[in-house]
């Protein structure tokens, strides 16, 4: 499925709910719904600056497209980023690059998040994209 695809699918998704408790609470369920990033890949250099609470985030080339695992200490942070993985990750590095992400300001998601936890989503997002663009450095 392409991002844009997605990024509508998760736009539908949250038109569905009326106020932001809701909201909240849907983007804290699909925290819970992150694969169990291994142990592994919970390393200082993984770990991505600018986030209040930790987040971790790994990227692997699997054939043309990157597959990132991720996760976070706060339930919260653990949703934001399980919605980037959902729409970034078996993606190539190409369409990452190019991808905007209107879809957050779509679903208002950045202002209702204090400011350090926006500053955190974008330092998230801007991970995401170096990830692409390493990879495609590479082939």
């Amino acid at each position: 499925m392409k991002i844009k695809e997605i990024q509508a699918e998760i736009v539908d998704e949250f038109s569905m709910f009326d106020d932001w408790d809701e909201r909240y609470q849907y983007v804290i369920d699909l925290g819970k719904t992150l694969p169990l990033a291994d142990e592994q890949y919970k390393t200082d250099e993984n770990i991505i600056k600018g986030c209040q609470s930790k987040v971790w985030l790994h990227g692997e080339q699997e054939g043309n497209n990157i597959v990132f695992t991720a996760d976070s200490d706060a339930i919260l942070t653990k949703g934001i980023i399980a919605v980037l993985i959902r729409v970034f990750s078996n993606q190539s590095p190409a369409d990452i690059l190019e991808a905007d992400v209107a879809f957050i300001d779509e679903i208002g998601l950045k202002e209702h998040l204090s400011p350090t936890r926006a500053n955190g989503l974008v330092s998230m997002i801007k991970q995401i994209k170096m990830y692409a663009l390493a990879f495609q450095a590479k082939n």
